[in-house]
């Protein structure tokens, strides 16, 4: 006979059931918590790697791997060179040829630098100098006129001599390049002969040897020849060439004042 139950007596059949029930709900409980886990492992273990991934391109594209951040350093600036060209240094003959700037002082023995010279082997001793601003006065035979006409400012005489030959040159001062053309161009006459100093007359009443050159406002006139009374014949080179070797001093020592004055501007 089927065993009776008590209106008290609980349902153990129906209890078993319940609770055999509950044991296959928590063992899938269980099993899908075991499946969420191993899912958000494998999460974390995916974001592990992708974080270490992103760190090593990083690291091999030069970039910061820190946790801080750090600015990278501006470029430095290049650096830059001005293109300035010098001046050019001023022309000695500029200077020359102007008042306002050739205006270092004038002297004979400042222009006619020295006591002795030589030219290409030719010595020469500088026996008497002077200067005068009546140009007319120590000129002759037309040269005065011609100085005075183009407004001569000053004449600055030297004589130098080698044993009988003598040479006087005088350089005379204008107050620009034209007149000193002028002076050279229009030349007749002589510069008259500078003597003393031991030195005697010379080129009086005989034939002489004469130039006339110029250069900046200066005219620079020569006059050689022989103290012994000779005079320079057709054939003569001596005395030409003593003239040509005192003209070529006195035209070096004119463009020297150039040059200096260029080198103090």
């Amino acid at each position: 006979m089927p065993q009776q139950h008590g209106a008290n007596q609980p349902d153990w059949s129906a209890l078993a059931e319940r609770t055999e029930s509950a044991g296959r709900r928590r063992k899938l409980y269980m099993i899908g918590g075991g499946i969420l886990a191993a899912a958000a492992i494998a999460g974390i273990v995916a974001t592990a790697v992708i974080t270490i991934n992103a760190y090593n391109k990083q690291a091999a594209s030069g970039g910061s791997t820190g946790g801080q951040n750090t600015a990278s350093a501006p470029p430095q600036p290049e650096p830059t060179f001005a293109d300035v060209t010098p001046p050019p240094p001023p022309n000695p003959l500029a200077i020359l040829s102007n008042p306002q700037k050739d205006t270092a002082p004038l002297t004979p023995t400042g222009l006619f630098f020295g006591t002795q010279l030589t030219m290409d082997g030719r010595q020469y001793t500088r026996d008497a100098t002077d200067s005068t601003t009546n140009c007319a006065d120590v000129a002759g035979g037309g040269l005065g006129g011609v100085l005075a006409g183009n407004g001569c400012n000053e004449v600055l005489r030297a004589t130098y001599s080698r044993g009988s030959l003598t040479v006087t040159v005088g350089v005379a001062v204008f107050t620009g390049t034209s007149a000193a053309n002028n002076a050279k161009s229009q030349f007749t006459g002589y510069i008259q002969p500078l003597v003393g100093g031991g030195v005697p007359s010379f080129c009086h009443g005989v034939r002489c040897s004469m130039s006339a050159n110029s250069v900046g406002r200066y005219a620079y006139f020569t006059i050689a020849g022989y103290t012994n009374g000779s005079a320079v014949t057709y054939g003569d080179t001596q005395a030409p060439q003593a003239g040509t070797d005192i003209a070529d001093f006195a035209f070096n020592r004119i463009v020297q004042r150039g040059r200096d004055e260029a080198n103090n501007s």
